[in-house]
C-alpha cells in the first residue's frame, strides 16, 4: 500500500462540523458529528447505511456546501461500468483524428475503424497517439481524484448497494490509495484526497474489503423529537403545533408493515405539501382533485389541527406504494389524528 496523501482536513474541529450542520439546518446527533469529524480528520472515506430518505446523500450535500467544495456525484445502479465511472476515450473524436491522419497508429485512411484505435503491440510510442489527455472524457471518479481546485471535491457514491460486486471491487483502490489505474496513462493519483462519502440502503450486503476502508455511520429513522425539529428548521413556514402532528403520525405510520416506510425527506416534502395548501396555493389548479385538497386544507388554519380530509388526500406526499396508502383504513386514520392529537396537547 502506497503513502496516503495528506488531508486537506486535518485540523477541522468538533465546532466546526457543527456549525456546518446547522448553517445547512441538518439536525445531527453527536455520533453523526463525531464520525464526520474523525472521517475528515483522518482523511478516511465514510460508508453511511440507513433507510432512503434517512438524509445520507443529504450529509454529502452539507459538507460540500459548508466547506465551498464541488459535490462531485456518482449515483450507483446495476450493470455501472469501469467506463461510466472512472473515465472513458472519445471515440468519435479518436476516429476523426485517424481518418484526418493527424493521429493514431497507423496514421490516416478513410477505411480506419474501431479496430484501428488500439495502440496495438507494434504499435511506435513516437507516433502521435490518440489515447492522449486531448481525448479523455473523465467520468466522476476520475474528475474528483484528478481536482485541482483550490478545495479538494466531496465525493458521493450514491447507493452502492445497487451496484454490481464486481463495481464494488473496482472502487477499493480509490477508497484505499485515492488513485486509479489508467493503462494508457498510468496511474492516477489524488494529490489531495477528496471528501469520500458512500451510501448504502442495505439493499444487500457489502463486502468485508469496502467496509475496512471506511469509517462507519448508521443513520436511523429521526425519532418524533428529532423529525419535529427537522420539520421546523426545513419548514419554518409551517406552524410548529402542525410540524409536532405530521411528524407524530410519521412516526406512527413507521410502526405499521410497510412496504417502504416513510423517510425524514418523505415527512419534509408532507409538510411543504401541507404548508403550500395552508398558505392559499395549489399550483394554480383550475378545479378537480387539486382545488378538493385546497379547500380541505383551507378548512384547517394555519395553526389548526390536520383534519382528516387533509391527511388522507396527502398521504401521496409520504407514502409511495399503493399497498402502503390502501393500509391506511378509517381505523388507521383514527389512530394517526390520535397520534397527532397527543403530539400538540404535549408540544
Amino acid at each position: 500500500m502506497t503513502d496516503r496523501p495528506t488531508t486537506a482536513f486535518a485540523d477541522v474541529t468538533e465546532a466546526e462540523i457543527r456549525a456546518a450542520f446547522e448553517a445547512e439546518d441538518y439536525v445531527a446527533e453527536d455520533d453523526i458529528v463525531t464520525t464526520v469529524l474523525l472521517a475528515l480528520r483522518l482523511g478516511k472515506p465514510l460508508l453511511v447505511e440507513g433507510e432512503p430518505g434517512a438524509g445520507k446523500t443529504e450529509l454529502a450535500k452539507v459538507l460540500a456546501a459548508r466547506f465551498g467544495s464541488e459535490l462531485v456525484r456518482l449515483q450507483c445502479y446495476e450493470g455501472l461500468t469501469a467506463e461510466h465511472a472512472l473515465y472513458e476515450w472519445n471515440y468519435a473524436k479518436q476516429l476523426l483524428a485517424v481518418q484526418s491522419g493527424g493521429a493514431g497508429p497507423g496514421g490516416g485512411g478513410n477505411a480506419a475503424t474501431d479496430a484501428d484505435l488500439g495502440p496495438g503491440p507494434d504499435a511506435d510510442p513516437r507516433d502521435p497517439s490518440v489515447f492522449t489527455e486531448e481525448y479523455l472524457l473523465e467520468r466522476p471518479l476520475l474528475r474528483a481524484l484528478r481536482s485541482d481546485a483550490d478545495r479538494p471535491p466531496v465525493l458521493l457514491v450514491d447507493e452502492i448497494d445497487r451496484a454490481d460486486d464486481e463495481f464494488e471491487a473496482l472502487l477499493l483502490e480509490v477508497l484505499s490509495d485515492f488513485q486509479v489505474s489508467v493503462p494508457e496513462l498510468g496511474t492516477v493519483r489524488a494529490a489531495r484526497p477528496p471528501v469520500v462519502v458512500v451510501t448504502s440502503n442495505r439493499t444487500r450486503a457489502l463486502s468485508d474489503a469496502l467496509k475496512r476502508r471506511c469509517l462507519y455511520l448508521h443513520v436511523a429513522p429521526p425519532s418524533f423529537e428529532k423529525e419535529t425539529t427537522i420539520l421546523e428548521r426545513k419548514v419554518p413556514e409551517l406552524d410548529g403545533l402542525v410540524a409536532s402532528e405530521l411528524a407524530a403520525m410519521a412516526a406512527r405510520l413507521r410502526e405499521e408493515p410497510l412496504r417502504k416506510p416513510p423517510g425524514a425527506a418523505e415527512t419534509i416534502d408532507w409538510a411543504r405539501a401541507v404548508a403550500a395548501l395552508r398558505d392559499g396555493g395549489g399550483g394554480g389548479d383550475a378545479g378537480g382533485v387539486g382545488a378538493d385538497i385546497a379547500d380541505s386544507a383551507a378548512e384547517d388554519g394555519a395553526d389548526e389541527e390536520l383534519s382528516p380530509e387533509t391527511v388522507r388526500n396527502t398521504l401521496g406526499c409520504l407514502l409511495k406504494e399503493v399497498e402502503d396508502v390502501e393500509r391506511v383504513d378509517d381505523r388507521l386514520l383514527e389512530e394517526l389524528l390520535a397520534a397527532a392529537e397527543r403530539a400538540r396537547s404535549e408540544a
